[in-house]
């Protein structure tokens, strides 16, 4: 039985049958053993992982699940030995049975400038495009969501999502390997769709917007994460090569070109509710991810810009109305 399963039941009594009968054999093929050079390796890693049931979660304050009681310390040796089969571990940070993993990005001081200045979650249905491996979806579900759905075409995340519901065992949090563009036209179902660190990576940002806006209800709203620069109405940044290190940088707008965007795309209310800049210690390489990180895509003489010589990153939060 396929862990998603119960997502399909519901994407049926939802009223999307369709999308379920299409969604299944997609998903399957996507984390099939032979989908990825290192997908047996991940799936061993998952299987080896202590099989028990923990009750000890809290979604609310982060993602905590269990704590030093419950497994040994040679349990958790063993099982800190198979989640380092996931690396990158990129968003969190996890406590999961006493390990601490200490993930490339601080995504709860993320989640902690978005919180505030969004519709209150409870009872609602959420779409997370981008969301990695799902940290924020958990905090989405610990604010009182009724579903959220994530996506990410990246198959590791999909797997280190796989590994924190083999202990949480949510019927309310599903993360799902595929993109924006795999979701049917037109879905209007959403009651809160968010994008967060994605837009820069889109060769249109103007047809990502009209994607989210598709798949809002009328009334629904967007929340929209990322990079921005200093400027006026009508400034952007398009990098002629990279942007810190970044091949897939396309366009960053000022604060004013991106509420224009939205506002051109449809969306009411459009308001930026924060600006912040990435520090240092928000995105630093750990021993969960030990690749280059952002010290790295800086210059080391002038922090303030990147290696190629752009603004250093800024990011800023939209918040937004489906028409």
């Amino acid at each position: 039985m396929s862990h998603y399963d119960g997502f399909y039941s519901q994407l049926t009594a939802m009223g999307l049958p369709d999308w379920a009968t299409e969604l299944k054999p997609l998903v399957e093929s996507r984390l099939a053993s032979d989908a990825h050079g290192k997908m047996p390796v991940w799936q061993a890693a998952l299987a080896a992982l202590p099989e028990l049931d923990v009750d000890d979660i809290d979604l609310s304050s982060g993602v905590r699940i269990g704590d030093v009681t419950s497994i040994s310390q040679v349990e958790r040796d063993t099982a800190a030995d198979q989640l380092q089969h996931f690396h990158p571990w990129r968003k969190g940070p996890y406590q999961l049975l006493g390990i601490e993993l200490d993930t490339e990005w601080r995504s709860d001081w993320k989640w902690d400038r978005v919180l505030p200045h969004i519709q209150p979650l409870d009872g609602r249905t959420v779409l997370d495009v981008g969301g990695g491996n799902g940290y924020h979806g958990w905090r989405m579900l610990g604010a009182g969501a009724k579903l959220v759905i994530g996506i990410d075409p990246t198959r590791v995340f999909a797997m280190q999502y796989l590994v924190m519901q083999r202990y949480i065992q949510s019927q309310q949090h599903y993360v799902l390997p595929i993109g924006i563009e795999e979701l049917p036209e037109n879905l209007q179902c959403f009651d809160t769709v968010f994008s967060m660190g994605v837009l820069y990576h889109r060769r249109s940002p103007l047809d990502h917007l009209y994607e989210l806006r598709a798949c809002l209800r009328s009334g629904g709203e967007l929340v929209l994460e990322t990079l921005v620069i200093e400027g006026g109405l009508g400034e952007v940044l398009m990098p002629e090569a990279r942007y810190a290190k970044m091949r897939n940088v396309w366009f960053i707008p000022s604060v004013e070109t991106m509420c224009l965007w939205l506002q051109r795309c449809g969306f009411k209310a459009v308001k930026c509710v924060d600006q912040t800049v990435t520090s240092l210690e928000e995105q630093r390489a750990t021993e969960w991810m030990h690749f280059e990180s952002l010290a790295d895509f800086l210059d080391s003489d002038d922090r303030t810009k990147t290696i190629e010589g752009h603004p250093s990153p800024l990011r800023a939060i939209f918040v937004a109305k489906a028409p």
